[in-house]
């Protein structure tokens, strides 16, 4: 099968498609025909070395397609039936063997394309609202990346959740989206410095949490724009690792509660992800959300895919197709 290794750790150059063995499953997993990949940051920093990995590694962590042959045991699922998964390494490829506790049944109603679209992002903006900080009613958010795959999730979400949203973009055409997403407020960084806005947004108040995708470019700036006892949920680094911080600076800048989650932690068994996973499809379903896909690429152009993420051109999400 046609799969994208990386051999060694470093920027996009570094991936390459070749043809490796196809995979055959074992007891309790099942082997799926991939239809869509998705592209996700995730991958960027399993590419760089960030997150540990043995190399070589087929990239990609989120997937769908059909079932095309099981493993020995009881099986959740069947051959023949649509499925998509998250968190699970290899999805860059014609074939992935995944746990098949890990696999969620796709409705009929629903495309391929846009379930794998809510895989990733939207399991993100479910679990980042439901739990890494419940949202309530009346709460103001700070979400950075707010015109992104899963920013614009995570700002439709929060607004379902009763929610204030101020989202942060990069320029006029990105605020122009994240405002049809639901955000209340936008502010264009280049332009602006968003820690002033949002305090003047806010009275001086502060917002109640920030999702932080971003990193290293806007912590210490997201720190500032927290009320007393505010929550700094950072779910990523897409411009580069914080470095370390003191606990006392959390205390300087009124108790503040810092998280660094991970959705392979929110989805620990089967009931937990089919239960958050059949909540966004319900979403998806009642025209609540909507998952904007921004390009398709072929597999080959796995490649070209990073290097449009990486520039920060998404609209949407990005997929990949054998």
């Amino acid at each position: 099968m046609q799969a994208v290794l990386v051999h060694q750790f470093g920027g996009p150059e570094v991936m390459t498609c070749q043809v490796v063995e196809r995979p055959e499953p074992g007891p309790e997993q099942a082997r799926v025909k991939i239809e869509v990949a998705g592209v996700n940051f995730i991958d960027v920093y399993h590419r760089k070395g960030m997150y540990p990995g043995q190399l070589p590694i087929i990239l990609g962590v989120e997937g769908g397609g059909v079932v095309d042959a099981v493993g020995p045991g009881d099986q959740p699922v069947r051959v023949g039936e649509r499925v998509a998964f998250a968190m699970h390494q290899g999805s860059y490829a014609e074939y992935v063997v995944v746990p098949a506790w890990k696999l969620v049944p796709i409705p009929a109603d629903i495309s391929t394309e846009i379930a794998v679209a809510v895989m990733v992002q939207g399991l993100t903006a479910h679990y980042l609202t439901r739990s890494a900080y419940p949202l309530r009613v009346g709460d103001t958010a700070l979400i950075h990346a707010a015109a992104g795959g899963t920013g614009g999730l995570l700002v439709q979400v929060a607004r379902l959740c009763g929610a204030r949203v101020i989202g942060t973009v990069s320029n006029a055409e990105k605020a122009q989206q994240a405002r049809s997403y639901g955000a209340h407020e936008v502010i264009v960084y280049t332009e602006q410095d968003f820690e002033q806005e949002v305090k003047r947004l806010t009275d001086g108040r502060g917002v109640d949490v920030v999702y932080d995708s971003v990193g290293r470019d806007t912590f210490d700036k997201s720190l500032n724009c927290l009320r007393p006892r505010g929550y700094m949920v950072l779910y990523g680094q897409s411009s580069g690792a914080v470095p370390p911080i003191d606990p006392q600076v959390l205390n300087a800048k009124g108790s503040l509660f810092l998280t660094r989650p991970y959705l392979g932690h929110y989805v620990r068994d089967r009931a937990e992800l089919l239960q958050r996973a059949e909540e966004v499809f319900g979403w998806l379903r009642s025209g609540q959300i909507q998952a904007r896909i921004d390009r398709v690429f072929p597999l080959a152009e796995a490649r070209a895919a990073h290097e449009h993420l990486e520039g920060r051109h998404s609209k949407g999400k990005l997929l990949l197709t054998p």
